[in-house]
């Protein structure tokens, strides 16, 4: 097994082509390896403002729209049985990825912001990508240390993708 991306488009003002989802593959193995996580599944979803507004409404109490938004998956208990399914012809078995959560990220609001701070289109949703994963695993940017510590861990991924300001 290994770390995954599965991703869907759900909005229609951004072309989403075969490049950047390269692109956030690359970044998910580079931040994977440096959290020291080599195996499991990221869901990922391209939204507008409105379906990212609804979502932020409905799971957080805020009503407004945001640039991206995490649902973590790591209520699992070790002593869970692994599933397991089977292949067509019925003789080999594999256990499914482990699913990290889900990412969901608002094109149009990150190609405002990527106008904003004066950057692709493309540093900007790896950007929130990254973000969004590192939510997955735990991080948060509640205070000042947290905030600097989350933000220097998406640089370096950054960066050793090619994605500079």
């Amino acid at each position: 097994m290994s770390l995954q991306l599965a991703w869907s488009n759900e909005q229609s003002e951004y072309e989403i082509n075969d490049s950047l989802i390269t692109l956030l593959e690359s970044a998910l193995q580079k931040a994977g390896e440096a959290e020291g996580v080599i195996d499991g599944e990221v869901a990922l979803t391209f939204v507008n403002d409105e379906q990212i507004h609804e979502l932020n409404r409905d799971y957080r109490g805020i009503d407004r729209p945001t640039d991206v938004l995490s649902f973590a998956m790591n209520d699992s208990l070790d002593d869970e049985l692994a599933i397991v399914y089977e292949l067509e012809g019925g003789a080999e078995m594999e256990e499914l990825p482990d699913v990290l959560g889900d990412i969901i990220i608002s094109v149009s609001r990150a190609k405002l912001q990527s106008e904003e701070f004066g950057h692709s289109l493309e540093r900007e949703i790896g950007f929130l990508f990254v973000h969004g994963f590192l939510h997955l695993l735990g991080y948060d940017h509640q205070d000042k240390a947290s905030e600097d510590e989350m933000m220097g861990k998406q640089e370096a991924v950054l960066v050793q993708v090619g994605l500079i300001r």
